[in-house]
């Protein structure tokens, strides 16, 4: 493998780890979102706030990450990228600062309008972010970003079918995973009127979710042949095991298995985006530009990598620490 696959594979990485986080953090706003009124939102708004407060903001550092690794390692076709998707990225970014922003302040308003202003901002953040990151992503998929970002659409290279539904699938994903994730959270504070709601959401996401699958793929099937065959003839294998993750991540937590549970997730969500590598390589642009032809000089390429070395020694350990103390309750009140 050389320097330029390395640094390929470490985007592949960081675009892997940041969803598992990254999603269940905008799906916990979109349940908040869709909780209900001030009475009876109430405590699942509260356990969403318990579980969030101590972790949100460190559950982004590696799209972050992902962006500078991009940019440096590869600047062709970032810029590409940033051209031809400026839309649905800065509005991705504005998802981003709205859910942010609103979440911190819910809490500290005092006035209960501001409050409840705030939360539903929170939640419309927390829907823009995952959904129009998901449509760039069904953009560079179909093969709507050309290497010349000037000569590309800004609106067909994201609105079209396989972009949104894309993006409404990671908005699914994200909402499965956070009501996954909160069923276990309430069965670990003994509140089981919370897990059965929370029980419920995850299998109406979860469904969701399946059906949206199928439709990006049928989309892509039929906005760019070429790339529909890729990811059923290569990632066919990985698409199962996903699936496969995800069920169990949801039997899980059905069940009251704590342990685990989050590894099942991560493995989902990593095969789906393995998926994704595995039928784009070795193309960055498909069809376009390849990993070799957009890659910058070798030198920028081998220290990408020993800064990648370097970040893991100093994020992996306290990033674990975090979710470690966090699972065991020491980072915040439960509800009483």
């Amino acid at each position: 493998m050389t320097a330029v696959d390395g640094v390929a594979a470490v985007l592949v990485l960081a675009g892997t780890i940041y969803p598992c986080p990254g999603l269940a953090d905008c799906g916990g706003g979109f349940v908040d979102l869709v909780a209900g009124g001030r009475e009876r939102g109430r405590r699942p708004r509260a356990l969403i706030d318990s579980a969030l407060t101590p972790i949100w903001e460190a559950n982004h550092v590696w799209l972050v990450f992902l962006l500078v690794t991009c940019w440096t390692g590869f600047g062709v076709a970032f810029g590409a990228i940033m051209t031809t998707l400026f839309v649905p990225l800065a509005l991705a970014a504005l998802g981003i600062v709205l859910r942010g922003a609103n979440f911190a302040l819910r809490k500290d308003a005092t006035h209960a309008g501001v409050r409840h202003l705030s939360g539903w901002l929170f939640g419309i953040g927390s829907v823009i972010t995952p959904f129009f990151l998901g449509a760039a992503l069904g953009g560079v998929l179909s093969a709507r970003v050309p290497q010349d970002g000037a000569a590309s659409n800004e609106l067909t290279s994201w609105w079209n079918a396989t972009s949104i539904t894309v993006g409404l699938l990671a908005v699914a994903m994200g909402a499965f995973l956070s009501a996954v994730y909160l069923v276990v959270e309430a069965n670990r504070r003994g509140l089981p009127k919370l897990r059965d709601y929370f029980r419920v959401r995850a299998a109406g996401a979860g469904v969701v979710g399946l059906l949206l699958g199928a439709a990006a793929l049928a989309a892509l099937g039929a906005d760019e042949q070429r790339m529909f065959d890729r990811v059923t003839g290569r990632g066919w294998p990985l698409i199962v095991a996903g699936a496969l993750a995800l069920g169990t991540t949801f039997l899980f937590a059905v069940r009251g298995v704590r342990r685990g549970v989050r590894v099942a997730a991560a493995v989902g969500v990593a095969a789906l985006v393995w998926t994704w590598g595995v039928a784009q390589y070795p193309y960055l642009l498909p069809f376009e530009l390849t990993i070799a032809e957009g890659a910058g000089a070798a030198v920028t390429q081998r220290w990408l990598l020993a800064w990648f070395v370097v970040a893991l020694l100093v994020l992996a350990p306290g990033l674990a620490l975090l979710y470690v103390l966090d699972q065991r309750g020491e980072l915040s009140d439960h509800e009483r």
